[in-house]
């Protein structure tokens, strides 16, 4: 082949090829029903997520509420600074950690073994009353929850008050983080146990019979069919929540809160609010909460690290 074959034939390869405006409207003009479909959530979430995000330079100027968002002063990181030689820095990451720490972990491993229990029951009719019983209190209001909360462990006329003997149960800054525990299991423990049943809703039957033949009980049916096959969602969700571990629910915790219990009480969330928004300290708050996000996505990335490294299995 001669050369000006060659450069022919190299140029009409590159012609040929498509640019990328091209496949970008041969893609839209083939999925642009999906497309359409997904739009308006993808407009919610740029519009309640992504745009708020202009807000974030706050933490690094001295807000004014005349000149606008961009129009204070810009002071570097004065306040994250602040925050870090604080007196409140180690209390509010401390309670942050010990109430978010618990309920990852007890909301992690409950809802796999109520799932694992629930998929161990023969009956249909049982088995969908079972989990119909044990997550309808996911749908019950956080406020509905903590007015329940404080009617059980009432001194005078609460049942679980009068049985513990104490003065009041919700003033012990002890008690906080295993009464916020206790009540998120029994909250959210059935209805996060739905994905683990859809993962078991997927064994082969066959696998059943075959370690049955083989002598197995319900033990070793859970642990060598049962777990391996929800494992891998079991990571994923692991890696979703390590995400969170500083953000504990605002709004639970602080209508658990009193005078009493606030010095296992105050977390992050709350600090901020009472900070910047009732003291109006703008700025203050934005770098207290870009902070929190800052250190969940490092959790994030560092779960997801682990997860890769040890099971292959991995968001990202």
């Amino acid at each position: 082949m001669s050369q000006s074959t060659m450069i022919q034939t190299t140029g009409g390869t590159d012609q040929a090829k498509p640019s990328v405006g091209a496949r970008l409207v041969r893609h839209f003009q083939k999925y642009w029903q999906l497309w359409l479909l997904v739009a308006p959530t993808l407009g919610f979430v740029g519009l309640f997520a992504y745009v708020p995000m202009w807000g974030l330079q706050l933490a690094f100027r001295d807000f004014t509420p005349g000149a606008g968002l961009t129009g204070g002063k810009l002071v570097g990181l004065k306040y994250f600074h602040q925050y870090f030689t604080s007196p409140m820095f180690v209390e509010t990451i401390v309670n942050t950690v010990r109430v978010s720490l618990g309920t990852l972990v007890l909301g992690f491993i409950f809802p796999i073994i109520l799932a694992l229990l629930i998929n161990q029951i023969g009956s249909k009719t049982v088995k969908g009353f079972v989990q119909t019983l044990t997550y309808m209190p996911h749908f019950i209001s956080i406020v509905v929850v903590v007015s329940l909360i404080n009617i059980f462990l009432a001194p005078d006329s609460g049942l679980i008050g009068r049985f513990l003997g104490q003065s009041s149960v919700m003033d012990n800054p002890n008690l906080f983080a295993p009464i916020y525990w206790i009540s998120e299991v029994w909250q959210h423990c059935g209805w996060n146990a739905i994905i683990y049943l859809a993962a078991l809703s997927s064994v082969d039957l066959s696998l059943y019979e075959a370690a049955k033949m083989d002598g197995a009980g319900r033990l070793q049916l859970i642990r060598y069919v049962d777990l391996p096959t929800i494992m891998p969602t079991c990571v994923i969700l692991l890696i979703m929540n390590m995400g969170s571990v500083l953000s504990v629910g605002f709004e639970k915790v602080f209508l658990m809160q009193n005078t009493m219990n606030l010095p296992a009480s105050e977390v992050i969330s709350t600090y901020t609010y009472k900070l910047g928004l009732l003291g109006y300290q703008y700025s203050y708050g934005t770098a207290i909460g870009l902070f929190n996000t800052l250190v969940n996505f490092a959790f994030l990335l560092l779960a997801n690290f682990i997860a890769s490294r040890a099971s292959e299995t991995s968001i990202f």
